[in-house]
């Protein structure tokens, strides 16, 4: 099983920004904490981000044909209004993908409330802090092996 992690803009600052939305922890400790429940499961995985949208999009559209099976994005602030990185993930229907957010995006500011990628996505997990990506992981893993 192969996973694509994908972390959009500002997430290379995690441990620095708005530590009491995003936590102490830095994003090296995040690409640890990953790493190390992927290779405990048995998970090819690769952890990527970018601060710019284009870049997102290519790395998206190139999961398309190198054997990925599943894509945990944080799309960051693009979350709420790149149809572009929407209509990118709309693409790759034969893929499983998780929208993840740290902070719960519903008891924050109203344009946050709105994410115009999570449609696109097959679920959505937000305001479990680093612990929702080894959510997705693991939803990952399950929708694979039971088709659900």
């Amino acid at each position: 099983m192969k996973i694509l992690v994908i972390n959009g803009p500002n997430l290379n600052f995690l441990g620095i920004r708005e530590k009491t939305i995003y936590g102490k922890e830095d994003y090296n400790y995040l690409i640890n904490m990953i790493t190390e429940k992927c290779n405990e499961d048995g998970i090819d995985v690769e952890c990527w981000q970018s601060n710019h949208e284009g870049a997102i999009i290519d790395k998206l559209q190139e999961a398309y044909g190198n054997g990925t099976d599943g894509i945990v994005i944080n799309p960051g602030a693009y979350t709420h209004y790149s149809y572009a990185i929407h209509d990118a993930l709309k693409s790759l229907e034969d893929i499983v993908k998780v929208e993840i957010h740290i902070s719960d995006i519903q008891s924050r500011e109203e344009f946050r409330k709105v994410s115009v990628t999570a449609p696109a996505c097959d679920k959505q997990i937000y305001g479990h802090g680093l612990n929702g990506y080894l959510e997705a992981i693991d939803y990952i893993k399950k929708y694979l092996k039971n088709g659900d």
